[in-house]
């Protein structure tokens, strides 16, 4: 129980200093006149255009259908440069919200420093990871079924399964990112309120940009200090083929007497600020019973 109050309140405190750090660098960014700019405001709105006064009061915008917005500097929350491939036959492409994982497995690529989400898979597993630094972030959450039903799994009280996601990352040149991470994951063993560890580290390499990517690693798992013989395996992909639209695909071979796979492909529904995917997961087993998969849905809110 320990561990996990500490856990979160890391993550808290770490989402609060960023948070207030990436309002000040939107308060200090120096802008270009002639570049196109992203502005974030803390309302919520967010407005693409060019910059055409700035001081330390206020800044002054136009879009393509505002000839002029003014906004307090203290409202600011972010200024991103749009870039020109962001335009695509003369419609905005807001950047992809979320490049760092697939359905649930990592891509090499990093969040960046002060960014961060929430992730919500099958309304029971819940998940938050932080950018810290440009190339390092931090993560972890919990499983909904014994936070709720933990005196049914411990009689001496509280003992819900959470997890850790460390991961680090890397741009090694335009088009391609390596990095690695650890899973982690602390469950009650049985009802003495003693607990157990398991987990997977893993190191993974991205080709590509963040609209289109492939992602190839490897990863050892391990169960109370015992290390698997053999890597996990996973390859997975992604590509956007509308402003809101992307397909998307994850797979991983698990070693067990010989290696097995899991296989999922489907979509991830883009937002600004949100993605929902919806994905059919497959193996032999499932199979049997789900040919065309069992089906997986999960949304995320970036901050």
């Amino acid at each position: 129980m320990k561990g996990l109050v500490h856990a979160l309140l890391l993550l808290v405190c770490s989402f609060v200093s960023l948070t207030a750090q990436a309002q000040d660098s939107a308060a200090s960014a120096s802008v270009d006149s002639s570049q196109v700019y992203r502005v974030s405001v803390k309302d919520g709105s967010v407005y693409v255009g060019t910059i055409l006064f700035r001081d330390a009061n206020k800044l002054v915008m136009k879009t393509a259908t505002i000839p002029r917005i003014e906004i307090s500097v203290l409202d600011l929350v972010r200024i991103e440069e749009v870039k020109s491939g962001n335009y695509k036959r003369g419609v905005y492409w807001f950047e992809n919200p979320h490049t760092s994982r697939y359905y649930y497995g990592p891509s090499a690529i990093p969040l960046k420093k002060g960014e961060g989400y929430y992730q919500n898979t099958w309304l029971l597993l819940n998940s938050f990871n932080v950018g810290i630094t440009e190339n390092i972030s931090v993560g972890g959450g919990f499983e909904l079924i014994s936070l709720l039903g933990a005196g049914m799994i411990n009689e001496r009280g509280y003992n819900p399964i959470f997890f850790l996601t460390p991961k680090v990352g890397f741009k090694v040149s335009d088009n391609f990112h390596a990095g690695g991470g650890l899973l982690y994951i602390n469950v009650p063993t049985d009802g003495d309120g003693s607990r157990g560890s398991l987990g997977i580290t893993y190191g993974v390499a991205t080709y590509g940009s963040s609209n289109h990517n492939l992602s190839a690693g490897l990863g050892w798992g391990f169960v109370e200090g015992y290390w698997s013989a053999s890597p996990a395996i996973t390859l997975s992909g992604t590509t956007r083929v509308s402003k809101r639209l992307a397909l998307m695909t994850e797979n991983w071979l698990l070693p067990s007497e010989q290696y097995f796979g899991i296989y999922s492909y489907g979509i991830r529904v883009l937002g600004e600020n949100t993605a929902f995917d919806l994905a059919l997961v497959l193996n032999a087993d499932i199979a049997t019973v789900w040919p065309l998969g069992f089906p997986f849905v999960s949304y995320t809110v970036k901050f």
